[in-house]
């Protein structure tokens, strides 16, 4: 008779947390290792994700983002400067099923979004600042793959995002548990 296999196995190569994380570079001082303010919320249906980090800088205009989500996302993270606008919704239902379905892990939006029933249903991690049932204007704007300030916070393309239950940390390069 063979062994049951445990009830909850370890996966090989665990995520880190956030809080082990700031453990262990919490005396970082040359700018490698960020920890976001506690000012996002959850909305996705994965409260703990981490990738390699896209950027988009856009205001009140998600037609990049969605450009991006609609597209392979390969297990990273979406990086949306939205400026902290609470004025427009950068991403719904649509967009984040889409995120799901594209394999993105997550996405980061200093801005809001809306649709929070179908945001939780998409097996992808979202944060942003609120909800915003308006939706936002197509002018075709928005920068990619550029250096944003989230927050008061440098985030670059090509950062490492992890994010769980207690925060958000970025690192400029891949960090393992």
């Amino acid at each position: 008779m063979s062994a049951a296999a445990p009830a909850n196995p370890v996966p090989a190569n665990p995520v880190p947390t956030s809080c082990d994380l700031c453990d262990r570079h919490k005396a970082s001082t040359d700018g490698t290792f960020r920890v976001l303010p506690p000012v996002f919320r959850e909305f996705g249906g994965r409260a703990a994700f981490a990738g390699r980090v896209v950027t988009v800088k856009c205001f009140e205009d998600n037609t990049s983002v969605k450009a991006l989500l609609e597209g392979p996302g390969e297990g990273r993270v979406l990086v949306v400067d939205g400026a902290g606008s609470l004025r427009r919704a950068l991403i719904g239902g649509n967009i984040g099923a889409a995120a799901a379905r594209n394999g993105w892990a997550g996405v980061v939006v200093n801005g809001c979004v809306r649709d929070a029933a179908e945001l939780a249903a998409s097996a992808v991690g979202i944060r942003a600042l609120a909800l915003m049932p308006l939706p936002t204007e197509k002018r075709n704007e928005g920068q990619r793959d550029v250096a944003v300030q989230v927050q008061g916070v440098w985030v670059r393309a090509g950062d490492w995002l992890y994010a769980d239950e207690d925060g958000i940390v970025v690192s400029a390069r891949a960090l393992h548990g």
